[in-house]
């Protein structure tokens, strides 16, 4: 392999070492192809000018035997709801201060510091708040497998830059499936890690569920990824202590042993088509070609429909009741029926719904005291077309959204979605692997252990 926007971060790091590539030169490959595709596919919110000067810094690093972090020159890009300083933070609306932001978020401060070569800011839905990949201030991102679909939300910029080589890396966040559901339809490995494991500042709508997690390539690269990723700030109340591990150490290892639970209904009876069962079968059986013992089996988890969609609701009936009456007419119409649709809860109807949020994770800590891992479905149906318009967003959650993916985040547990082969129509599939809050390393076993039986290529983009 020649070409630097095809390669991993690994190969990346393997050749900058031997001085058979420079990081200027994979920077200038990645926006040579960002400059020759994303009109296409609409995956930037704003470059970064600095992004040369970054990899010439890292060039001479390299070239005295000199490298700062374990992502020297690496192509990376930050979601844009994630703080640069000196680039503006949007978050895909048209309500949001266009000034360059005073300083850098948490993990962007890690990435700097261990090298990284930052391209750009993805695109993202407004605010997060959704499925489909358009928002009013950027407009349409589209699936490099196919321009017609949506690439998915809301980290859509980044699951599209991922699949398309925009880059090795890249920084995506979930709430209730945003890494998961894009990584899911663009082909690609989407790591939602535990809750606090990555900082985050500032706290955004959905603080209490949300996480920033990698989006990649390999799992080999989701694993190096987070080692920078997981490191303490003070900004963030909800952040963990730094964990010194290397999240790829015993990534190798396998699924020998393990107790795989089948996941069918995620407190709900939740749809999903035939391809996506058909996926789960196959991950199952590859997994115990592998040595794991796989079961149907039901946690008996409360509704985490009727949960999630009181926290997701109230968060953005506070969102949009935060701008004047007279400018809300310019956010996306379906955040305002969403907000209007959950307006009035009361703080002892919302502590009753976090009761239940805790019901649900001691339901899933007590089910992992028998289950190493959970496998389901990551979305119920393939990706819907890219210029859909947004309907009953309240209904969409989940019946086309979210509904295999929201529980992890009400239960701050890990979860990753892992490519499996493609659809009749061409179209990328994927299955979900869930294990016990702070047990990441066992979901990155787990897809590893997929990802080498069943490898992924990339669209063919030319």
């Amino acid at each position: 392999m020649s070409d630097p926007t095809q390669m991993a971060a690994e190969d990346l790091l393997a050749l900058y070492a031997r001085r058979a590539l420079s990081p200027v030169e994979a920077l200038a490959a990645t926006t040579e192809r960002v400059a020759r595709l994303n009109a296409s596919l609409n995956a930037f919110a704003v470059m970064n000018p600095g992004a040369l000067a970054a990899a010439g810094d890292s060039e001479a690093r390299w070239r005295a035997g000199r490298p700062i972090g374990p992502l020297d020159g690496v192509p990376v890009t930050v979601k844009d709801l994630i703080d640069i300083q000196g680039l503006p933070t949007r978050r895909g609306s048209r309500l949001t201060d266009p000034a360059p932001a005073a300083e850098d978020a948490p993990m962007v401060l890690a990435l700097k510091a261990a090298g990284a070569v930052i391209i750009g800011k993805t695109t993202t839905t407004e605010f997060g708040w959704k499925t489909p990949g358009d928002c009013p201030l950027h407009g349409i991102t589209r699936n490099p497998w196919n321009f017609h679909h949506t690439p998915g939300g809301s980290s859509c910029g980044a699951g599209a830059a991922a699949a398309a080589g925009f880059g090795a890396l890249h920084v995506g966040t979930d709430a209730g499936g945003s890494i998961r559901i894009p990584a899911a339809w663009c082909g690609v490995v989407g790591l939602k890690p535990s809750f606090g494991r990555v900082p985050q500042w500032p706290l955004g709508a959905f603080a209490p569920v949300a996480v920033a997690g990698p989006m990649t390539r390999t799992v080999r690269d989701a694993a190096l990824m987070l080692n920078t990723l997981a490191r303490h700030d003070l900004r963030d109340p909800y952040c963990l202590p730094d964990d010194a591990r290397d999240w790829r150490c015993g990534i190798e290892d396998g699924v020998a042993g393990m107790k795989v639970a089948v996941l069918r209904r995620p407190g709900f009876d939740a749809p999903v088509d035939w391809e996506g069962i058909a996926a789960v079968e196959q991950a199952a059986g590859l997994l115990m070609e592998r040595g794991a013992e796989v079961e149907e089996a039901d946690p008996d988890l409360p509704d985490t429909r009727a949960i999630f969609s009181r926290v997701w609701g109230v968060a953005l009936a506070r969102l949009v009741h935060s701008f004047p009456e007279t400018r809300r007419h310019m956010l996306d119409p379906g955040l305002l029926a969403v907000a209007a649709a959950h307006t009035g809860l009361s703080a002892e109807e919302y502590m009753e719904f976090e009761t239940s949020r805790l019901a649900a994770a001691h339901a899933m800590a007590r089910f992992h005291q028998r289950y190493d891992l959970v496998l389901s479905p990551v979305v119920a149906n393939p990706p819907p077309l890219a210029d859909a318009a947004t309907t009953n967003p309240v209904e969409a959650l989940w019946t086309t959204w979210a509904p295999w993916t929201a529980a992890a985040n009400l239960t701050r547990q890990p979860a990753i979605s892992v490519p499996m082969g493609f659809s009749p129509n061409g179209l990328p599939r994927a299955v979900q692997l869930a294990a016990a809050l702070y047990r990441d390393d066992l979901v990155l076993r787990a897809a590893r252990a997929i990802e080498v039986v069943q490898p992924f290529p990339m669209p063919d983009l030319g």
